[in-house]
């Protein structure tokens, strides 16, 4: 008797072929041309389906274009048919259930002045991530300075600072930016209109795309929470002495340049592609109905 876990892969894998059988890459294979199976093809459909399977044979076997362009399931060059049977999706039910799924892909309206302030909202956030690495990249390589007053690393201390680089590269740059904060930038950067966005959101957008205000309850309590964290533990790095100050300050270095390339790299990808971080909630607050 196979496994629990093999069993779950094989249910996984008839899912899969099952969706994929409608998804719209797929088309649609050939009805059968005998009339008998269609007779008894037909009888066996709902009525409704019953016209459907006509205006398909029709269109199909009498060349009249792609026969999905004249099935009511086809709408602006997108077919809604996914992951169910015929008729059991229409527009209107495709687009209830892309409002209530996090995971739809939201197409960006790139207009010249919604890039523009994007572009200020995550660019700014980077800025100031540009600054602090600055300012801290001299005390991190002061170590290996040819000045003579410098004391060289000993084999306890440069392991330590290799072990710090890597910890706070992965910890800080790809648990922390890459796979939470840095989406978040460039979604809420994204969610930025001057045509529409209180003027305030525009002209402090790097603070906006950082969820510090104008969000969720938990994200701003968050958001405020990390900021005032990190103060709090650079005011106490400073005080540590030569060389822990240095090693700690090496491992922010990392980390705060992961992260910089990780919001980077994300905005350049959604605005190339015109789709915004997939699976990412900009965590606006609630719009209040009257």
């Amino acid at each position: 008797m196979p496994s629990t876990p093999s069993v779950a892969l094989i249910g996984i894998a008839l899912l899969g072929n099952l969706v994929s059988g409608f998804s719209c890459g797929a088309p649609m294979p050939p009805l059968p041309t005998s009339s008998s199976s269609t007779f008894r093809l037909r009888n066996s459909m709902p009525p409704h389906h019953r016209t459907i399977l006509s205006s398909y044979s029709t269109n199909y076997f009498y060349g009249r274009g792609n026969p999905l362009q004249h099935s009511p399931f086809a709408s602006n060059n997108v077919l809604t048919i996914r992951g169910g049977a015929l008729g059991a999706s229409t527009s209107s039910s495709a687009d209830d259930a892309n409002k209530s799924s996090p995971a739809v892909v939201k197409d960006l309206n790139l207009t010249a002045g919604n890039i523009l302030a994007s572009l200020w909202g995550s660019c700014g956030v980077v800025y100031i991530l540009v600054k602090a690495i600055k300012r801290v990249l001299p005390i991190a390589l002061e170590p290996f300075s040819k000045n003579g007053g410098v004391v060289p690393l000993t084999q306890f201390q440069l392991a330590a600072y290799i072990l710090t680089c890597l910890w706070f590269a992965y910890v800080e740059g790809y648990k922390g930016f890459q796979r939470k904060f840095s989406p978040l930038v460039v979604s809420r950067s994204f969610t930025l209109h001057p045509s529409s966005s209180p003027i305030h959101h525009v002209l402090l957008a790097p603070l906006y795309s950082m969820g510090l205000f104008h969000a969720t309850k938990k994200r701003m309590i968050v958001s405020w929470s990390v900021s005032l964290g990190v103060a709090t533990i650079v005011a106490a790095v400073k005080r540590l002495p030569y060389p822990w100050r240095n090693i700690v300050d090496a491992g922010v270095v990392f980390g705060l340049t992961w992260g910089t390339i990780s919001i980077l790299g994300g905005y350049i990808i959604s605005l190339i592609t015109g789709i915004a971080p997939i699976d990412v909630d900009p965590e606006l607050p609630e719009k209040k109905t009257q």
